[in-house]
């Protein structure tokens, strides 16, 4: 499972002139079932991800695709980490040491 903190680098209104593709970006990630949610940061200055997918180099795929990254507005930092317990909403998400 990763965990994806996004942080602005540009102002706000050049993040909001690219939130509509954003936003489309999302919804194609939680279709494809790589997303488990997400939403800003407050204060307003990035956000977070939460996803599953099946190695590190697929997801900083995923990212770079992001409109915010590619018209340059954020920054991606990406942690990887094991999901030994959740919440019964999230069991098959549940993972082992290995």
């Amino acid at each position: 499972m990763f965990v994806l903190e996004l942080t602005y680098t540009a102002p706000l209104e050049a993040v909001d002139a690219v939130l509509a593709a954003h936003v489309a970006w999302l919804d194609e990630q939680y279709a494809a079932g790589v997303f488990l949610a997400s939403g800003r940061k407050n204060p307003r200055n990035g956000g977070v991800i939460l996803a599953v997918t099946e190695d590190r180099a697929r997801i900083e795929e995923i990212a770079a695709g992001d409109p915010f990254v590619t018209a340059g507005v954020c920054a991606y930092r990406i942690t990887e980490f094991v999901a030994t317990k959740t919440a019964p909403a999230l069991e098959r998400y549940r993972e082992t040491l290995g």
